[in-house]
């Protein structure tokens, strides 16, 4: 699917941590396309109760609890708008064949590989095992614009 196609059914995309930050606190223009097919309904969010707990816990980080005051911001409302464009699945998938060097990425890469959803990650521990996620139906991406 490309951001130009018309589409039936939502395509299942995981979007780690750094991805959401871009999104919802540090307004990444990379991300403008990604927020488009978000909107317009192109792509299905697929998170967890981990991955939520991951970006709460992130959102508590100096760097971040700074740039909110920057921009007037509260986690609460990251948090709301995170909650408004996920479909937050009840349960946590299996742990996928492919193990992430970092662990807290490691539920991204098992949701990823369950649903066979598009990864969009800009992570390098990540990033490094595109070919090995390849080989289990998940295409990695950095920005969604790399399609």
């Amino acid at each position: 699917m490309t951001l130009t196609e018309p589409s039936q059914q939502a395509g299942p995309v995981v979007i780690d941590t750094n991805i959401a930050l871009d999104l919802f606190v540090f307004d990444n223009p990379d991300c403008a396309p990604l927020a488009s097919a978000l909107a317009a309904g192109e792509l299905r969010w697929l998170a967890t109760a981990p991955m939520r707990n991951e970006l709460a816990r992130v959102l508590g980080y100096p760097l971040i609890v700074k740039r909110l005051a920057q921009r007037q911001m509260e986690a609460a409302s990251v948090l709301a708008a995170f909650d408004a464009r996920v479909h937050l699945l009840a349960d946590t998938p299996p742990r996928a064949p492919c193990v992430c060097k970092d662990p807290d990425d490691q539920v991204f890469i098992d949701l990823a590989v369950a649903q066979r959803a598009r990864l969009i990650s800009k992570d390098q521990a990540v990033l490094t095992m595109r070919k090995r996620l390849a080989a289990q139906g998940v295409v990695v991406q950095a920005v969604l614009a790399a399609m």
